[in-house]
């Protein structure tokens, strides 16, 4: 078998067969395959695309570039959510104690945070003490003693999928439907569980933009998780607003408290419930996810994985005194124009990211206090007026020399050809859908 003849293939539109597909994950995971190879792969398969089975047969390939995790042992059953992330995306910190308090097994393997988009696994570290770097024994011991584990993959949990990852990044080969599909599947199929449900985010501050690219991706998804026995069902939520009151580590753990003591914003706790009634269908479980969670079960459960993962539930989460508030009026807020029309999600993220609460490497550290909290958003209870003196938001950083550049974005003085990310009208605006559509 021959690379070059890999590459010329596909760059010709040809479709590649499974020794072929084969050949190349296998050889790019040992590194007798060049990253310089596998960039033109990548790059062919952005413009050329996989067909179904190909596409079938590389996400194959890269399950079995490494272990599985074996959750056969487990007497509940397994179900996990994965979202494609988005800002102030703080529900899989709330959804996975809830759905294990109703009954179900929740391998909850997460990610870091790039660019906008925060990470699972940088908000749980800002608890004091805890641990997400777990040995594939430590997560079924710690599934069969609480029902749930929030937690990084295991080095050896579709090595392929890493390099390819990382490779993909740099290459500007991320927005590839077939390469992000395979990619998360071959992870989440890797993992053992039983039952998935997609979260696919739609809109500004999402990956995907529109609805028809978003549905394109969660369908393949879909497909690729019944293949391979998995019950895979995908929901499609809005991210044109952020979601909650707050973007940044700490700031989100402190309002995945609030919800869990059933409180919380009203468009978090919406969809982390829709989530969780998803996720225990496809599970088999009979329970009322909203009742679990006004009950207090659900905080249970978290501070039980919070203490089987060596946090601290009750240490103080950290803080900053560097805080810098802007008010409505900063945005163009008048007695003739009082109403919030526009709070842009990806403006928001690239500000918190600006701050300190996100990462543009995966290398770098991350400021667990820095974010970003905002005191509303359209149609949220803005019946009421708001005058050109009252806080909108609140900026949070560790080095004030963050603060102009998070501005700017705010302003959106950092792009001329966008329009303002935050705007205020004359007339209220209606709240925005949560739920676009389901897939099953």
């Amino acid at each position: 078998m021959n690379i070059v003849d890999i590459l010329l293939a596909k760059r010709g539109g040809e479709a590649l067969n499974e020794e072929q597909i084969n050949f190349f994950i296998e050889s790019y995971t040992a590194g007798t395959v060049t990253d310089e190879q596998a960039s033109a792969l990548l790059m062919a398969i952005y413009f050329q695309g996989l067909n179904t089975s190909e596409l079938a047969t590389w996400t194959k390939a890269m399950i079995d570039s490494g272990e599985r995790l074996d959750l056969s042992s487990l007497s509940a059953p397994t179900v996990d959510k994965h979202s494609t992330g988005g800002v102030g995306d703080k529900v899989s910190l709330v959804l996975a104690p809830l759905v294990a308090a109703c009954g179900a097994a929740v391998p909850q393997l997460s990610g870091r945070g790039l660019g906008h988009t925060g990470g699972t696994l940088d908000k749980l570290e800002s608890i004091s003490g805890f641990n997400v770097n777990l040995t594939a024994s430590e997560i079924v011991s710690q599934l069969d003693n609480i029902g749930v584990v929030i937690c990084a993959a295991t080095e050896n949990l579709a090595p392929a999928d890493k390099k390819l990852y990382a490779l993909r990044d740099v290459t500007a080969t991320v927005e590839s439907i077939p390469l992000i599909s395979s990619s998360i599947m071959s992870k989440k199929i890797a993992e053992g569980t039983e039952s998935l449900v997609l979260d696919v985010k739609v809109g500004s501050g999402a990956f995907m933009k529109t609805l028809d690219l978003a549905t394109e991706l969660a369908e393949t998804m879909v497909a690729i998780g019944k293949e391979h026995s998995v019950n895979t069902a995908a929901m499609l939520t809005n991210m044109d607003l952020p979601l909650g009151n707050t973007a940044g580590n700490a700031l989100e753990v402190e309002e995945t408290l609030e919800c869990l003591a059933g409180g919380g914003p009203s468009d978090l706790r919406e969809i982390t419930l829709a989530l969780a009634q998803e996720m225990l269908e496809l599970a088999g479980v009979s329970a009322d996810p909203a009742n679990v969670l006004d009950s207090g079960k659900a905080m249970d459960s978290w501070r039980k994985m919070i203490l089987a993962q060596s946090g601290d539930p009750d240490a103080p989460l950290p803080t900053t005194d560097i805080v810098e508030v802007m008010t409505a009026g900063d945005f163009g807020c008048s007695s003739s124009a009082p109403y919030l029309a526009n709070l842009d999600a990806y403006a928001l993220g690239i500000a918190a990211w600006r701050l300190g609460a996100g990462r543009s490497k995966k290398s770098e550290p991350v400021s667990f206090p820095a974010g970003i909290r905002w005191l509303a958003k359209p149609g949220d209870e803005m019946t009421h007026k708001m005058t050109a003196e009252q806080p909108l938001l609140e900026l949070y950083t560790e080095d004030e020399k963050l603060l102009p550049l998070a501005k700017a974005d705010l302003f959106g003085d950092s792009d001329a050809e966008a329009h303002p990310p935050i705007v205020f009208a004359k007339n209220p605006t209606a709240g925005a859908e949560l739920i676009h559509k389901k897939i099953k």
